[in-house]
């Protein structure tokens, strides 16, 4: 496998660590990754959750917890590539944005909506951008904004297929028919636009891909499309150096292929999940888990008609707590067997399996 270059950067194993919140991929995880020649990437999403402040002012507590996670992170990569990964349905995007930046994280990754607005936060600065885009149309349209509005393209694109964890770009009925034949196209598609601004900009935009990549031959099949890397998350979650605790890795070393389900998230998104008591608690007692206390986490949502607090279930899920909490996962989560190191993992990852 070639290097993944991403302007200035040379990354030796073409591996993005992805992003999962709450919590589970913060500075252990990430600066492991990054220790180990990938790219390690913390995911903002109620970052501060378990910092003392955090219920009486989320926002706050998190925007503060940016840098101390990004500097601790820094510290175990050893001169390794450090993301972030940026939801833009955050409350206060820009805000968690600006304060990536200050702490001079390496790279944003930025989707759950298009970063339209992104560009204008990394003026003058080495951060690097990078969207999540899963479908042309998606691609097309921040493509094109980006040229006419800030007149650049991204350092990298992130296209994420269907078979990612957490919250999905696809409806459920798309969920239901898309193959990876199907998405290969769409792949070659996205490539294929992409080649208009890489010859207008005369430069190179690297494209991973997210979603279903789980081991070595998944790498190869997911390589010979013509991209430049890929995306993991779900392998990386039975690692030791996951910062989720024991209890959550044990729920994906238990599961099995069927107990991998499609849920609605109460911020109106598909996702995908681990069938478990709390989900099916929620189906029959609604009012049960109704929101007490809003965290101030996403935009759009609305605390009195929501089923249950996207980040209390989540919060509960990475303490282990299982009869209250929401394990997202990628399709493949099925196949962890045991916990592994990262740099076993990444060893893989580098053909030296």
């Amino acid at each position: 496998m070639k290097e993944l270059v991403i302007g200035e950067w040379s990354v030796p194993v073409p591996v993005i660590q992805g992003g999962m919140g709450v919590g589970v991929s913060l500075d252990r995880l990430a600066g492991a990754v990054a220790k180990e020649g990938g790219i390690g990437v913390i995911s903002t999403a109620q970052i501060g959750f378990l910092e003392d402040g955090y219920e009486n002012n989320p926002l706050k507590t998190n925007l503060a917890a940016i840098r101390k996670v990004i500097e601790r992170a820094r510290k175990i990569a050893k001169g390794g590539m450090i993301g972030a990964n940026i939801m833009v349905a955050t409350k206060g995007y820009g805000e968690y944005v600006k304060a990536a930046v200050e702490a001079k994280v390496d790279l944003i990754i930025s989707g759950a909506g298009l970063p339209v607005d992104l560009p204008q936060y990394v003026k003058n600065v080495k951060t690097k951008i990078a969207p999540i885009v899963s479908s042309e149309k998606a691609a097309k349209v921040i493509l094109k904004l980006w040229d006419r509005k800030y007149q650049r393209v991204p350092d990298l694109v992130v296209i994420e297929g269907p078979e990612a964890g957490g919250h999905l770009g696809f409806s459920k009925e798309e969920l239901c028919t898309i193959t990876q034949k199907s998405y290969a196209a769409e792949v070659k598609r996205i490539l294929s636009i992409l080649e208009e601004y890489r010859e207008k900009y005369q430069r190179e935009i690297p494209v991973v891909v997210a979603g279903g990549v789980y081991d070595w031959k998944d790498m190869e099949r997911v390589m010979a499309l013509g991209v430049d890397g890929v995306q993991i998350a779900t392998r990386f979650v039975t690692t030791e150096e996951c910062d989720a605790t024991d209890a959550y890795k044990q729920m994906y070393l238990q599961c099995k292929e069927e107990d991998i389900i499609l849920v609605e998230s109460p911020v109106g998104l598909p996702g995908r999940a681990i069938r478990n008591s709390f989900l099916e608690e929620v189906k029959k007692f609604p009012e049960k888990f109704r929101t007490k206390k809003c965290r101030q986490c996403i935009t759009g949502c609305n605390p009195a008609q929501t089923p249950y607090c996207i980040s209390q279930a989540l919060i509960a899920a990475v303490n282990g707590n299982k009869k209250e909490g929401l394990f997202f996962c990628g399709k493949n989560a099925y196949r962890a067997e045991r916990i592994e190191t990262v740099s076993d993992v990444m060893r893989e990852f580098r053909g030296k399996h």
